[in-house]
C-alpha cells in the first residue's frame, strides 16, 4: 500500500501576509480559494517536493505561529541559505550540533556530514523551518521505486487518449511536452481530470500554445 505525507496545514493570522512570504520563498502557488469570508485555503509547494502546505483561514484550531521545526531537506545548506538571503528572508547562520542531541554549534558540520547541518527561519506568524543538509541517505532510508510494466502501458495509453482531445483544440506543439506534464501529474496522485486540466495549463503557461 502506498502512503504519502501530501499536506501540511500551517496556521496563520492574516493569509495574504503569509502568503506573500511564502511566494517571496519561491514556493509555488497550487491554489487560493475562498469559500466565503470565514473560509479560504491556499496550498503552496516548495520546489521539488511532493508534499505541500495549506494556510488560510476556517481550516485550523490551532494558534498562528504555533508550528516548530518542519523540516526542509536541502543537498547545500549554504548554497540554499544563500539563496534565501538573496530573496530577502532572515535566516540564521549555518549550525550543526555536538552529538545527537547534543548542544547547538555555529557553523556546519566539520566533517560536513550528512544529515548534520542546518539553518532556520520563521514565517511572519513564528512557524519555524528548519533547512538540513543530506547528501547521502544512510541505509534503510529511502524507498526503492518499483516499475510495473503493465501499469506503464495502462498510463500511456490513458496519456494519449487524453493528448487526443487537446490536439483538436490546440495549434502545433511538442506532443512529448504535454506528455510529461500529464504522466507527472498522474504519478503525483492526480486523478485524470485534473491531470489533463495540468498538463492543458502547463502547455498553455510554458508554451504559449495557441487555440484552434
Amino acid at each position: 500500500m502506498d502512503m504519502k505525507l501530501e499536506v501540511v496545514v500551517v496556521p496563520v493570522s492574516d493569509v495574504d501576509r503569509a502568503k506573500a512570504f511564502y511566494e517571496k520563498l519561491g514556493w509555488r502557488l497550487d491554489i487560493d480559494y475562498a469559500r466565503d469570508a470565514e473560509h479560504r485555503v491556499a496550498q503552496f509547494t516548495p520546489p521539488g517536493s511532493e508534499a505541500s502546505i495549506h494556510i488560510g483561514k476556517g481550516i485550523t484550531s490551532a494558534a498562528a505561529g504555533s508550528l516548530r521545526n518542519v523540516y526542509l531537506i536541502v543537498s547545500d545548506i549554504e548554497k540554499a541559505r544563500a539563496d534565501l538571503v538573496g530573496r530577502g528572508i532572515n535566516v540564521s547562520e549555518v549550525f550543526h550540533f555536538d552529538g545527537l542531541l547534543g548542544p547547538r554549534v555555529s557553523g556546519p558540520e566539520p566533517k560536513r556530514g550528512t544529515y548534520a547541518s542546518f539553518a532556520s527561519f520563521e514565517d511572519p506568524d513564528g512557524n519555524q523551518w528548519l533547512l538540513q543538509e543530506i547528501t547521502t541517505r544512510l541505509p534503510g532510508r529511502e524507498w526503492k521505486p518499483t516499475t510495473d510494466v503493465a501499469k506503464l502501458a495502462e498510463l500511456l495509453h490513458e496519456t494519449e487518449e487524453h493528448h487526443g482531445a487537446y490536439e483538436k483544440t490546440h495549434g502545433k506543439h511538442n506532443w512529448w511536452d504535454w506528455y510529461a506534464s500529464y504522466f507527472n501529474a498522474r504519478q503525483s496522485g492526480k486523478n485524470s481530470e485534473e491531470a489533463t486540466a495540468a498538463a492543458d495549463r502547463y502547455m498553455d503557461e510554458t508554451f504559449h500554445v495557441p487555440r484552434r
